[in-house]
């Protein structure tokens, strides 16, 4: 560990030399100020976004998803025609270029995710509780929705958010042979098992959370041996181990985002989002209300997460967070002050900071991801 505490640094600076002096970074929107999807470029060396620009128009375009090749982006929108997801070519340039959409049969969802093999997509139906499958051309255009899956159920401990089922994102085990819903309504990540041939979901399990936490988001240790998970309601991350034959998950520990006499002094505080550091040691969580970002180090040993720093993101309700792949720069999108401010990373101890004039306008940013 020492060693590698040592080395750290020269990886990292590595890796910063061989990353692009510039990538696009993609916004998702959704509300009355924003038109569509919105672009912009990351200078990697300084930290800095270039003022945006429409890259599809298209109402309500929440969250994005890159197929595998990073040459086509997937969305979940709002279209006339109703509840969509929503294919598009990226560009030499970086512009979007419509392929095609299909519509959502059970209404509108609330995350979307590519399986690495780029032979389908999955979305999470918040509202209607379910899990949707939709097949991919090798033209990358989204076909019709092939699999419905209902959750069922409400664990019925945090009044009118849980009591039915509500499927809040959807992802892939590393090896791609799993696929998770953390779903709030049931305080539980259902587990489900890719079925390849057939292109579709079998449920396989699901594990408890903490009660009344509320599952959102969650991603998984750089190694693939632990699952960190988002829980909206409580503020918190859940630690639980992977086994990687079953698919299963065994809950170890749970970490408050924001200490209770922190939470006090908003009226309405709840966690949005949760990203792993490339070098694997950081975990950042964004706090809606007190609209920051919490640090964390992760026990390489346990899994269990210590808050090391927390940080204002210069804007109002985090929605989402994401990092480059070079580890240094962490992007939030304050869905209420229509900004998107870029924070610096400290590659020994994992903290933020602002450097000046890392703030741009995007309207009603929700969803931030980078195209490096």
């Amino acid at each position: 560990m020492i060693k590698m505490k040592v080395l750290l640094p020269l990886i990292l600076l590595a890796a910063h030399i061989l990353h692009a002096d510039s990538v696009d970074v993609y916004f998702g929107t959704g509300g009355a100020e924003a038109k569509g999807i919105y672009r912009a470029s990351l200078d990697t060396k300084k930290g800095k976004l270039s003022s945006v620009t429409l890259a599809a128009e298209v109402k309500a375009p929440g969250f994005l998803a890159f197929h595998p090749d990073r040459t086509r982006l997937y969305a979940i929108a709002n279209p006339a025609e109703g509840p969509s997801v929503l294919a598009y070519n990226i560009l030499d340039n970086g512009d979007l270029e419509f392929l095609n959409s299909q519509l959502i049969p059970d209404g509108r969802a609330a995350h979307i995710s590519a399986h690495p093999s780029g032979n389908f997509l999955l979305t999470a139906q918040y509202a209607g509780g379910s899990v949707a499958v939709f097949p991919l051309g090798k033209d990358g255009q989204v076909e019709a929705c092939s699999q419905m899956v209902e959750h069922e159920g409400g664990s019925g401990v945090v009044a009118k958010r849980q009591s039915k089922p509500h499927p809040h994102w959807v992802g892939f085990s590393p090896d791609g042979r799993f696929a998770f819903v953390p779903d709030l309504g049931l305080d539980q990540i259902v587990i489900y098992q890719i079925q390849p041939d057939q292109i579709s979901i079998k449920q396989v399990g699901a594990v408890d959370s903490v009660s009344g936490g509320g599952p959102r988001h969650m991603k998984f240790s750089v190694d693939g041996q632990y699952i960190f998970l988002l829980n909206e309601l409580s503020l918190s991350v859940s630690t639980f181990a992977f086994d990687t034959e079953t698919g299963n998950a065994t809950l170890l520990s749970t970490t408050p985002t924001l200490s209770d006499s922190t939470k006090a002094n908003e009226s309405f505080n709840s966690s949005s989002e949760i990203v792993v550091h490339p070098n694997g040691e950081f975990v950042y969580a964004a706090n809606r209300g007190h609209d920051s970002v919490t640090a964390f180090v992760a026990d390489a040993e346990t899994g269990r997460l210590h808050v090391t720093d927390i940080e204002p993101i210069r804007g109002a309700w985090p929605r989402n967070i994401n990092l480059d792949s070079s580890g240094q720069w962490l992007l939030a999108a304050g869905a209420h002050s229509n900004t998107v401010t870029v924070l610096e990373v400290d590659a020994v101890s994992g903290a933020l900071t602002y450097p000046r004039d890392r703030v741009i306008t995007v309207p009603n940013a929700i969803c931030v991801l980078l195209n490096d």
